[in-house]
Formats: C-alpha cells, structure tokens, sequence
C-alpha cells in the first residue's frame, strides 16, 4: 500500500501495517509539557498510580507560560513541576530557557520520523522537521508519561502544495495567515498536513516552523514537512554533530484526502482580525486601524530570525509615543545570539521593553495583559477573545515586519514601505532597511 507520511509514521510506532481511519497504540519518542498542563498531568499520573515514567531521557517539563512566577498560586505549580522531574529524574526547562517549542527543537528532541507528543496545542510545530507531533490533554500525557505509548486515530491526510517565491516584505506568517483564510478555523479538522513545493523549498527552517505551528488554527492533527539538505543543517547545529537522521517521505501515489495547489508570487502581507484567526486579509484593508500595543515574540514568531527582520525596520527608528512595544525572544540562546548580533540593542533604542523569553503576553497571565477597549496588533498565533488576558480588548495578527513597521506608526501598516527586495535570505526575498533621510 502507497502511504502518506503520518501512515508511515504511525505504522512505525505500533509495528504494523497501517491506513487513515485505523486506531492504533504507537510507542512515543518524547513526551513534554509546560506549566498549564503539567499539574494536572502530575496529578493524573498519581492518581493512574503512576510510580515512574517510561524513559526519564524521552520526557522534559517546561516553564514557559507564566515564568516568572506572577503569584503564590503559579509559584506553587511551578514547585509541583520541579519536585516531580527531580523524583522522577527526568530534565526540566525552568523559568528564562524559553518557549516549550523553540527549546525542544533547539534540544534535538524532536527528529525526523519521530512521534513527539506534548501537553500544548501548537506542539504539531515540530512537523517542519518531518515528526509526527501533535498534542494532547493532560490526562493523555500522563498516560503517555507511564506507558511510553498513546493511542491514535490514523489522519486523513491533505497535501498542500506551495509554488512560487514571496514577494518583499511578505513573510511565512503571511502565508499562514492565508491558508488559514481560506481553508477556514476547521478546514482540516483532525487532518495530517503535507507541505511541499518550491515556496516551501525557498523558506528558512525557522520561516517553516511558523508555518507548521498554526496548522492547529484550521484545525489539523498535525503539518509535516519532507527533510531537505537545509534542514539537515539545522539539526546538525541544534543536536549531536553526529545524529543519525531517519527522514519519512510518501510514497508517490498515496492517497490524500484533497491535494491543493497554491501560487503565492503575489501574496500581500496578511492580518487576521479579532476575534478569529481565519478572519484574515490583506494588511490594506486594516491600515490605518490604531493600536495601543505591539508584541513580537511566541512559539509562532519569537526566533531570530523573526526578531532580525523586526530589527532590521526598527533600526534608526522609534515606537510610536503611543504603543507599547513588547519583545519575548523564543529562548535564551535565541536572546543570546540576538545580543550578540547587536539586535536586541536596535530594539531597546527603538523603544521596545524586551521581556524574559518565553510565551509573555500571549498567554495573558502577566507580562503585557491590555486594558479595555485596547487594540493589539502581535505575532502570535491566537486571537480570541481573552487570549492576552482581556476579553474586552482586540487583538490583529500579523508578521513580525508587520508589526514592526505598525508599532512604529501607532497604527496597522503595510511594512512594505520600509523594506526592499535584495537578494533571497531564506524567507523567498532578503529584506532590507530603507532609511527614512
């Protein structure tokens, strides 16, 4: 039988043919959640009567979501988090190492081939590296954390395949935003995503995993993506020099449940508007809008790469005298070497308040929470209402040049007018600086 890659994959781990539709009870490589979840997967481990996990080196805890601590309650979780990893002996990311996303693809958890499962919606990141990752509850990963398996329903499997080369100033996220649109918030419920194609070709590992990040906004189990010679790069930096990689590829003549094609030469820069996130479109029929705070940063858009192309439109520059401007870099060695570069510089001068990595004011816990009737234009992945703390507030996404160029206006703006075609820098165009002399 000609398979698609989450068959393979999925077949792999439970040792036996498989077909979309099927129910199967698959090994799992690794097993991670942050500090949202992992109480309640702690206590349903105990309550399981769960005496120690599977494999004390498959299994992290990250705290991410509300670190540092904005109260007793939180501190309290957090304890319970590095009490049970320290029993258990397992590793555990604390508080400044980042977003549970970022530092686990930078730890070379998650491979080629490979069956990651995560307490958190946005683990199906992971598939730009071609692994079946996806997330669960709670109560499902403290199965997962004593057995070292879960069960899975075998997806129907989209393929969707990208042509072209983005124009200046249009961006992975754009491209998201837009599958998102059109495809709809429940699309591709339950289903697999295959991206391939010469667009996906062009793009920086770090430009694909915005774009397999939100496959979970139209609804997907999981977005995967074929292993090619720039990715094999990006894993040799973030893991042993030496790893030994098992690439999963489909089969030519799988069978998909629809193959769609998309040319996106001439995409504009895109924005999602409250309170959905396929409420998309083009960033000129919501210029102009006011905004009271900009965010860059999140598991969506809080790489160096996200931070450089910020950067690089900011430079020279100020905030506007009436947006806050919030900076999360995804993880501390992200902060590190945006440092080093001299971009974090670029960014405080502008005016920007650069925050401890991690998800900030996405999550609406601390670190960024608007007032009522406050709009916010960020490059995170979410929209609705209350998702940055206030359901009385607005909140547009967009690329981090998108919101560069909007926190430097006071309102929604097309970045495109700071910014020029150059050569290619891994996003389809190098984006560069226009100096406004």
């Amino acid at each position: 039988m000609r398979k698609t890659i989450a068959e393979k994959i999925l077949g792999s781990h439970c040792g036996k043919e498989v077909r979309a539709g099927d129910i199967v009870v698959a090994d799992v490589d690794f097993v991670l959640a942050q500090d949202g979840t992992a109480p309640l997967a702690v206590r349903a481990f105990r309550e399981m009567g769960g005496r120690e996990v599977f494999d004390k080196d498959k299994v992290t805890f990250i705290i991410d979501h509300n670190a540092p601590s904005p109260n007793q309650r939180v501190s309290s979780l957090h304890k319970t988090m590095r009490e049970f990893s320290r029993e258990m002996g397992f590793s555990l990311y604390d508080v400044g190492e980042g977003i549970c996303h970022q530092v686990v693809m930078e730890g070379g958890h998650a491979l080629p081939g490979g069956l990651v499962v995560g307490a958190d919606s946005h683990t199906c990141t992971y598939g730009a590296l071609n692994c079946f990752s996806t997330g669960v509850g709670s109560t499902d990963l403290a199965a997962a954390l004593i057995a070292g398996k879960l069960w899975f329903k075998v997806p129907e499997t989209m393929k969707f395949i990208l042509k072209g080369n983005l124009p200046a100033g249009v961006y992975s996220k754009d491209v998201a935003l837009y599958l998102i649109g059109e495809r709809g918030a429940e699309g591709a419920n339950y289903k697999a995503i295959e991206f391939t194609g010469e667009l996906i070709n062009g793009l920086s590992l770090e430009s694909r995993f915005t774009i397999t990040n939100m496959v979970v906004e139209m609804g997907a189990k999981v977005g995967m993506m074929n292993i090619d010679e720039k990715a094999r790069e990006w894993m040799r930096e973030h893991s042993s020099p030496d790893i030994s990689l098992h690439p999963v590829e489909a089969d030519a003549g799988a069978v998909y449940e629809d193959i769609l094609e998309y040319d996106l030469s001439s995409l504009e820069p895109q924005v999602a508007r409250p309170h959905r996130v396929d409420k998309v479109s083009s960033v000129g029929e919501v210029a102009g809008q006011k905004i009271d705070q900009a965010f860059l940063g999140t598991c969506t858009n809080g790489r160096l790469e996200d931070l450089r192309i910020a950067a690089d439109i900011l430079k020279g520059k100020e905030v506007h005298p009436e947006v806050r401007l919030i900076v999360a870099p995804a993880s501390r060695k992200v902060f590190l070497k945006a440092m080093k570069e001299g971009i974090i510089t670029v960014l405080i001068e502008s005016g920007a308040a650069v925050i401890n990595p991690g998800c900030g004011a996405c999550v609406g816990t601390h670190a960024g929470v608007p007032a009522d009737g406050e709009v916010v234009i960020s490059t995170a992945n979410r929209n609705f209402k209350g998702r940055m703390g206030n359901a009385n507030a607005s909140i547009y996404l967009a690329s981090p040049a998108t919101v560069a160029a909007s926190a430097i206006e006071g309102k929604i703006t097309d970045p495109r007018k700071y910014i020029q075609k150059t050569e290619d820098r891994g996003q389809g165009t190098e984006n560069k600086r226009i100096d406004s002399k």
